[in-house]
């Protein structure tokens, strides 16, 4: 019985005590728009990784784009496949947009194809026009297996 209200006195002081030891912080809500699924940031960075991936060879897929500077970017992408595989490919589009505009334009593009292997990846370094949002939109393909990914728009600063 000395056991029994032990335990039962123990958990409540353990529940009761516990918002006391919170280590959650709260932050406030910011507004960033979305343009097609993508969040208008003015973050260094932003990854991609595929959303949907359909068959046996395609494993997984991501973008990605780092604000390097005002007027300079690193775009890139990489495809993955599950094994080895025939044909593997990674395309590239880079995006732009200004804050407002109801879709993306296409500022570059590139693509990389392997063969006998599982994996391609393909990146740049570019110069780019400041006062626009850019991000990296990969299609990635394993022999007949296709998925894409896309990043958060970063806003890149007048050189």
């Amino acid at each position: 019985m000395k056991k029994k209200i032990l335990s039962v006195c123990c958990a409540a002081l353990l529940v009761f005590s516990m918002p006391f030891f919170s280590t959650r912080q709260v932050e406030a809500a910011t507004y960033e728009p979305v343009l097609d699924g993508s969040r208008l940031t003015h973050d260094e960075e932003s990854i991609g990784s595929d959303r949907i991936t359909r068959g046996e060879d395609l494993l997984t897929g991501y973008s990605k784009i780092v604000r390097l500077g005002p007027g300079k970017i690193y775009a890139g992408g990489t495809t993955i496949a599950a094994h080895n595989v025939e044909t593997i490919i990674v395309s590239v589009i880079v995006e732009r947009a200004k804050e407002g505009d109801t879709s993306w334009g296409t500022y570059d593009g590139w693509r990389k194809e392997n063969h006998n292997t599982d994996r391609a990846g393909a990146n740049r370094t570019l110069e780019v026009e400041g006062g626009y949002y850019y991000r990296v939109r990969c299609i990635h393909s394993a022999n007949d297996d296709v998925s894409s990914s896309f990043t958060n728009g970063v806003y890149v600063e007048e050189p």
